[in-house]
């Protein structure tokens, strides 16, 4: 494999060179045929998915293959607006000059995506790449085996391996490509392996952007519309059983609301998924044996108030909620990704910040409140890579707002403008004239007139 990447990097570093990617209606024009391709393959893609994660077509349409679309087409449209000049003022003191940014393609650049979103956390990136002007190796997850076969299908059908090339495999080929010089890396998965690519990176100075996870809060505060909050809380935590890197890991609740909210999680559980949710067809699975394994032994049956069901044939685990839950137990110690879904409570709202400062720093963080001045303590003062107030996971899915993570949840953001941005490099000119020419700048240097006109221009 390492020959055969070689060759790969090698033929992208000298179709890069030649200035193909350049131009933005060959950018325009690879995204068309990226959009148009999505497309005509969007029932493949769904069955890949649910012979993948058992979503059903709504779901992976409306999680994966819709969002895929509606960031491609944003790319579309405003990839001239991205790629061209942005002129900015020039200092009285570099007169006469333009100044401006550009924003230019990092080069060839490496995408390895996860098993989770294995559409969405693949070829969203890749549009950004693409409209960015770059070339790409995307190495998508071993893990999701069927929708990898699918996209390394499409991208051969559609784009030439000086282009865009699909690497598939496991941790050896993951190992081997970080080994390769790339002059940009995207990475999303967990914080371990994102240690890992940043070793990596930093030993050749290239930069990274890392799209991680963490125990994301849900905070419920005592002016909380509690069915509502539950809804949503239960939409956003069991959307892909749980496997999402911005799910609501577990639930801060006021103490005087716990219970209530508690019943309203169970009665919307059984509204959404059924009487039975392991007999839902809408309602998928766990990636594999190892991962149900994980999830069941994070479980503690004494504590389990709804759920706690599962059915390892067909790697299923019941939507599972856990009352009496202590920050020392182990489904607090790490990112649980999966069904199973810890309340814990407060005394005081002023008590919050001191139970979250000393923790990572979470991917999101989601507030049910009323209280206009709750919520801007959380919104002004908490640290967290982005959420929502009196809802959960939507932010994620528009292209008009940055999605990425801060400490421990990752670094760098992507969707639209910020993803063209995160794989490209801004350059700062300044365009001087030549037919005027101050002399103040230059030795022998003049004290008086000069140096006060200096002074004046740099103010």
């Amino acid at each position: 494999m390492t020959g055969k990447i070689d060759i790969i990097l090698e033929k992208q570093r000298n179709y890069f060179a030649s200035g193909a990617t350049i131009p933005v209606k060959y950018r325009k024009e690879m995204l068309r045929k990226l959009y148009r391709a999505v497309k005509i393959q969007e029932k493949k893609i769904c069955l890949a998915l649910t012979k993948d994660l058992g979503k059903s077509d709504f779901e992976g349409f409306m999680c994966e293959v819709g969002l895929v679309l509606g960031e491609i087409g944003y790319m579309i449209k405003n990839v001239g607006r991205f790629a061209s000049k942005h002129y900015v003022p020039t200092p009285l003191a570099q007169f006469a000059a333009r100044s401006f940014k550009k924003a230019v393609p990092y080069g060839n650049v490496l995408i390895m995506s996860p098993w989770n979103y294995p559409f969405l956390l693949t070829v969203g990136p890749l549009a950004n790449s693409i409209a960015a002007g770059n070339t790409a190796i995307v190495k998508p997850s071993a893990y999701s085996p069927a929708t990898s076969a699918v996209i390394k299908e499409i991208m051969e059908n559609i784009f030439s391996e000086e282009y865009i090339a699909v690497i598939t495999g496991g941790r050896q080929e993951n190992a081997e490509l970080l080994n390769k010089k790339f002059d940009f890396v995207f990475f999303t998965g967990s914080g371990n392996v994102g240690k890992e690519v940043l070793r990596h990176t930093a030993d050749t100075l290239t930069p990274a952007v890392l799209e991680l996870g963490g125990k994301s809060p849900c905070i419920v505060d005592s002016s909380a519309k509690i069915r509502l909050a539950a809804k949503r809380i239960v939409f956003g935590k069991y959307l892909n059983c749980g496997q999402t890197c911005v799910a609501p890991d577990y639930i801060l609740c006021d103490k005087s609301v716990k219970d209530r909210l508690i019943e309203e999680i169970r009665t919307q559980i059984k509204l959404q998924f059924g009487e039975n949710p392991l007999t839902n067809p809408d309602y998928g699975k766990i990636i594999n044996e190892k991962h149900f394994d994980r999830i069941c032994s994070l479980i503690d049956e004494t504590k389990v108030v709804v759920g706690g069901g599962s059915d390892r044939a067909a790697l299923k685990i019941e939507p599972t909620v856990m009352d009496n839950v202590s920050w020392e137990e182990s489904v607090m110690q790490e990112e649980i990704f999966g069904p199973v879904l810890p309340v814990l409570t407060y005394d005081r709202f002023e008590d919050i910040a001191g139970l979250l400062r000393n923790r990572p720093k979470p991917l999101a963080l989601y507030l049910f409140s009323e209280d206009k001045a709750h919520i801007r303590e959380v919104t002004d003062s908490f640290s967290y890579g982005g959420g929502c107030i009196n809802d959960t996971v939507i932010h994620l899915a528009t292209s008009r707002m940055g999605f990425g993570g801060v400490g421990e949840s990752g670094m760098g953001s992507y969707h639209g403008k910020d993803g063209f941005d995160a794989f490209s490099h801004t350059k700062s000119i300044v365009d001087k004239k030549t037919w005027m020419d101050l002399p103040m700048r230059y030795q022998p240097y003049k004290k008086g007139i000069y140096g006060k006109l200096l002074h004046m221009f740099l103010k």
